[in-house]
């Protein structure tokens, strides 16, 4: 088992061994001297004396460079100087990189882990405690949370076992929304066993198909132990109620479980089904206690009705767009008219508004009585929407907006030209109501009658949050 930030290196075995290099070198040169011996007695015995004393010299000469050769290498000068370069033509980890092998890479592994389980699991249960979080960034945020996804998600690990239980949480708060400390400690504890079964000399792969059918085994258990009770709504209704009222046990919504866990029940059977979470708005507004937080049918913009548009609005059709409205674009954008009197510069601010105002005769066309815009809507058209009946809303956020559409049944346009093919919001009733000391608006009467939003009131902004998670997890719950 290898565990390395950078990759490894070549595998030792494909390197000549010092003892190998030695016999091929020093087996060669006898192989050498005995060939050399035999063609000089023969050279003696055919030429003249004084030939064979020159070729007798020459052989010294040779046997003496190979002496030479034999002696650098009994003191490792030779050995050395070949590895030197040999490590230098394999190496591929970077400078200060470090690399580890078996037991030891498999220690920091486990250990890394254990450290991740180790870090939330004193936020489970329903005796978990909260932790402080603060941000690392410029603002340093502080955040007080139990959830174990937000917890692991502000960690910085370099542990590749940690970084796996991390991305193991993210996995199970996607697919489920609630579990994600259960999961991280349920699998430290795994690995902080199975290494006592390491010490024992027991293989990884048999610890591991252990694993698999102990989870075989369990998966049996809670399917035989499994109530049905989807054909007797008063049961049905209650187990959903327990369902949810076992989730927010270990949240900060704890001591006001069964109200939070109705609201949570009535806000999904609301969906009949569709298990489309979207539909449900989560709107916090500071004030009161977490009791005074309740269930609103229909669909709640945190934005006002602009300045001079009717309050109320009965059986609405809405139109839904991102588009700038704006007049002045060579304020805005900064370009530079050069003009030589003030009545070409009226002519200016005249050809704008004209474009303007032929903007809102097109969306007028599409015989609305309502107009909701992501962009700020500024006064010209504000008034040419008021002169026609329109109710216009401005600067309704991307993820507000795209939401409203959904539980409207409306596109977001952003061309107003074709009038057909077009799909339009409807609400039986559009009006203004307060909330503690703001003021919003209501969405009511919608289509399907799936929107709804849960209004939660709080004392603090980290209440607030906290509650707004542990809600989101009750729903994700109770929706499987």
């Amino acid at each position: 088992m290898v565990s390395s930030r950078e990759y490894g290196r070549v595998p030792a075995s494909c390197i000549l061994t010092r003892n190998t290099l030695r016999y091929l070198i020093f087996d060669g040169m006898k192989i050498t001297a005995f060939s050399l011996n035999l063609f000089f007695v023969f050279v003696n015995e055919i030429h003249e004396y004084v030939t064979g004393m020159i070729f007798i010299c020459l052989f010294s000469v040779y046997m003496s460079f190979f002496h030479l050769v034999y002696y650098f290498c009994q003191g490792n000068f030779l050995y050395q100087t070949i590895m030197l370069f040999a490590n230098q033509a394999q190496q591929v980890l970077r400078d200060g990189a470090s690399e580890e092998k078996g037991e030891r890479a498999r220690l920091m592994n486990i250990m890394g882990a254990v450290s991740v389980a180790d870090i939330v699991k004193t936020t489970l249960g329903p005796k978990g405690m909260d932790k402080i979080l603060q941000g690392m960034d410029r603002s340093q945020a502080v955040r007080v949370t139990n959830d174990g996804a937000t917890i692991l998600k502000s960690l910085f690990m370099d542990n590749p076992a940690g970084k796996i239980l991390i991305d193991m949480s993210k996995t199970q708060d996607d697919e489920v929304g609630d579990g994600t400390t259960s999961v991280t400690v349920l699998a430290g504890e795994l690995l902080r066993n199975a290494e006592k079964l390491l010490d024992q000399s027991i293989h990884p792969q048999t610890i591991i198909e252990g694993f698999r059918i102990a989870t075989k085994v369990a998966r049996e258990a809670l399917v035989a132990s499994a109530e049905d009770h989807g054909n007797d709504e008063k049961m049905f209704y209650e187990d959903l109620i327990r369902i949810a009222k076992t989730t927010l046990s270990s949240k900060i919504l704890t001591v006001e479980k069964e109200h939070f866990a109705k609201l949570c029940v009535d806000a999904v059977l609301r969906l009949k089904g569709s298990g489309n979470l979207e539909m449900i708005n989560i709107m916090k507004k500071l004030g009161g206690t977490l009791r005074d937080s309740y269930l609103e049918p229909g669909f709640l913009l945190d934005k006002k009705i602009g300045v001079g548009q009717p309050r109320s609005l009965e059986n609405a059709k809405i139109l839904v767009a991102n588009t700038p409205m704006d007049t002045d674009k060579i304020k805005i954008f900064g370009a530079k008219v050069r003009v030589e009197s003030v009545s070409q510069l009226a002519e200016v601010e005249a050809s704008e508004k004209e474009k303007m105002k032929s903007k809102c005769m097109k969306i007028i066309k599409h015989d609305i009585n309502c107009f909701i815009n992501r962009q700020l809507i500024y006064n010209y058209p504000e008034e040419i929407f008021a002169q026609h009946g329109i109710m216009a809303i401005e600067h309704a956020d991307f993820e507000g907006i795209e939401r409203l559409a959904k539980a409207l049944g409306a596109d977001v346009l952003s061309q107003f030209d074709d009038t057909k093919d077009v799909k339009y919001g409807f609400a039986q009733k559009i009006d203004e109501i307060m909330i503690g000391e703001s003021t919003v608006i209501r969405f009511s009467g919608l289509p399907k009658g799936e929107a709804c939003t849960i209004v939660v009131r709080g004392m603090s902004q980290h209440i607030l949050d906290e509650a707004e998670r542990s809600i989101h997890d009750a729903i994700c719950v109770i929706s499987q």
